[in-house]
């Protein structure tokens, strides 16, 4: 991992911490308000029983502390269910009024029938007993009742307002994040498309001047034939390839029909004279399939793959280029082998991350740019298959009939 990834992944760490210590104080101290606030709410629950038995088992006490024990009762609300010992609904309070109802006689104030939705109460109960353990009211007459409440709800809004908030501050983060790394994205990209058009105008210049020494040189010494100065006039027609590579970045270059074997094999005929005669290159497969391609950049992606075949074969090897074609699915696979020293299996999508490299020397972006001129050929690229001290497999799948929709590289 280069530095910068390291620094990445660091600060990452950093703020993942960060975001859990928020949050676990976030939910610690609400947990604690549920239960102070919780203990609050069981003592007006035991107060509102107690006033509730007063009014409904002691008729006989004078109006004036009568209407004190409803202001009492009255000023607790709690939703909650009074039972006797066999589930039988005394009373409740603050409950659904749609689904209750409470009727008494003509005769005796004291005598409530009730008319209520069974479901709904049994439903209510059977929540409120998991909720609390009950408040247990003994009468005169050595009965039970029992008071059964559940949280008020503030109480149960609370409960779920951190999970709420930390999920809305949640989103905002991956929003802002998404936003701003995207900013951060188009910034790097409008830099390095500016420095690489840059250094595609710079190049121009010496470029035309030793095209110009060269053939001056042939003139001079009547060398039109000279091998030395051939390969000298192919290197200078190389970079010119490379500076119009650098200036096509940015902006979007137009495909061709081209036959994919020509243009491989023609690649492979000059790079192989720049190899040691220790590495063999050998391609095979059909010779007759066609893709759009911009040669120009299709031959930077053959190039990027074959000088990391190169460089994984310690000193002699072999690098196979197989092209074929699956004509069921109208595609075109290009398999690139080497016997070198092989990737593992835990670095088959990072090796295409920037910045990515096992060697001493170099910035890491080869396989990444070789990604997303593929990717702009509207094709994918992926290690194939890896087995280390043995060699590797890279294969690139590109659409042999097409309709392009060409984007910017």
């Amino acid at each position: 991992m280069n530095p910068y990834q390291y620094n990445q992944q660091r600060w990452k760490f950093f703020l993942l911490i960060f975001a859990a210590i928020i949050a676990a104080a976030s939910l610690l101290y609400t947990n604690y308000l549920v239960r102070n606030l919780s203990k609050v709410e069981r003592t007006k629950a035991e107060v509102w029983a107690m006033s509730t038995k007063s009014i409904m088992t002691m008729p006989d006490v004078d109006d004036e502390f009568i209407t004190f024990v409803y202001s009492v009762r009255d000023s607790l609300a709690v939703p909650a269910i009074i039972t006797d010992e066999k589930d039988n609904i005394v009373f409740w309070r603050d409950l659904d009024s749609t689904k209750t109802n409470i009727k008494t006689t003509a005769k005796d104030s004291s005598n409530h029938h009730l008319d209520y939705d069974p479901h709904y109460f049994e439903k209510q109960l059977n929540f409120m007993k998991k909720s609390h353990a009950p408040i247990i009211l003994n009468l005169d007459n050595g009965a039970k009742w029992m008071v059964y409440y559940k949280d008020s709800w503030f109480l149960q809004q609370l409960r779920v307002f951190p999970y709420i908030q930390l999920s809305l501050i949640a989103i905002f983060l991956i929003i802002g994040y998404t936003v701003f790394n995207s900013i951060r994205k188009s910034e790097q990209n409008l830099v390095w498309v500016g420095l690489t058009k840059e250094a595609a105008h710079q190049l121009g210049t010496p470029i035309s001047s030793l095209m110009g020494w060269v053939e001056l040189i042939k003139l001079k010494f009547d060398a039109e034939d000279d091998e030395t100065l051939n390969e000298m006039e192919n290197d200078i027609k190389r970079l010119e390839i490379v500076a119009d590579r650098f200036s096509k970045i940015g902006s979007t270059p137009v495909l061709h029909n081209a036959n994919v074997y020509e243009v491989i094999a023609a690649y492979i005929r000059y790079f192989k004279v720049r190899t040691s005669d220790k590495i063999i290159f050998e391609l095979t497969g059909d010779k007759h399939v066609e893709a759009k391609l911009n040669i120009p950049l299709f031959d930077w992606i053959i190039e990027n793959l074959l000088k990391n075949a190169v460089n994984a074969i310690a000193s002699e090897g072999k690098i196979t280029v197989k092209i074929s074609e699956n004509i069921a699915k109208e595609e075109i696979f290009i398999d690139i082998s080497d016997t070198g020293k092989g990737i593992p299996r835990s670095n088959f999508e990072t090796v295409f991350q920037p910045g990515f490299t096992t060697r001493k020397r170099g910035w890491g972006l080869g396989l990444s740019l070789t990604k997303r001129m593929v990717h702009y050929h509207q094709g994918h690229i992926f290690v194939k298959d890896s087995e280390i001290g043995k060699g590797t497999t890279f294969r690139i799948i590109l659409k042999s009939n097409l309709t392009y929709e060409p984007t910017e590289i």
